[in-house]
């Protein structure tokens, strides 16, 4: 066997491996959703895929739909509060509703009483449109949260489980974690400072007291830059 051919089997099971570890496109969680692009109210066509770099929630809904319009306000809630914020996943949050309605006003009627600010496309072809349908939707509300990459991370969040999610997801600023772990210093040199065993270390101990305000202060001062 020649080098040549040992170097394009080489080739093949490094592309084979590659391909087995990329996510593959499908509905399940750890897969890369679909594409889809669909027309908007004002008629434009909007892709899932121009979203990408944001968390994003794909929200099956239609205006017909009292569970649909009960939930609106908690997904509402979490794109007020998370639609700036910086994620491990992914930066930003945003929603690319899909609207499974077929009455287009009664469809745009719903978006502006519920201010639903964000994306929202619909085939207005209810049950029939090949997007539920690629998408397996059998009842709605029904959503998949994807990562910056269009990679599923969670199905049918519903109420409360949106934003315990995104919480789970957020990227904790070094600033903030550096505070929680001054906080945790604080507390064991309290109760070094309280206890009996270490009594002939109470300069020592008060010294480092001082120095940890000192630190402190610093932090704050790093703090308060990240929230002005």
């Amino acid at each position: 066997m020649n080098r040549l051919l040992l170097f394009l089997i080489a080739v093949l099971i490094c592309g084979q491996l590659s391909a087995q570890d990329s996510p593959q496109i499908g509905i399940n969680v750890g897969q890369i959703a679909p594409e889809i692009a669909l027309p908007t109210p004002e008629g434009d066509t909007v892709k899932l895929s121009s979203l990408r770099g944001q968390l994003v929630l794909i929200d099956f809904w239609a205006a017909w739909c009292g569970p649909c319009r009960k939930e609106n306000p908690f997904v509402v809630k979490a794109y007020r509060e998370f639609k700036n914020k910086k994620f491990t996943v992914g930066t930003g949050f945003t929603v690319y509703g899909v609207s499974l309605d077929r009455d287009r006003n009664q469809w745009i009627a719903a978006i502006e009483k519920d201010s639903l600010v964000w994306t929202n496309v619909s085939e207005l072809m209810q049950w029939n449109g090949l997007v539920s349908q690629t998408f397996g939707i059998r009842g709605i509300p029904s959503n998949l949260l994807i990562d910056g990459n269009g990679v599923i991370l969670a199905k049918n969040l519903r109420g409360p489980a949106l934003d315990e999610t995104l919480n789970q997801l957020l990227k904790v600023e070094p600033v903030v974690l550096f505070d929680q772990k001054k906080k945790e210093m604080d507390a064991n040199l309290s109760e070094m400072l309280h206890s009996e065993d270490y009594i002939k270390h109470q300069k020592r101990l008060k010294k480092i007291e001082k120095r940890m305000m000192q630190i402190q202060s610093e932090i704050d001062i790093i703090k308060q830059d990240f929230s002005d």
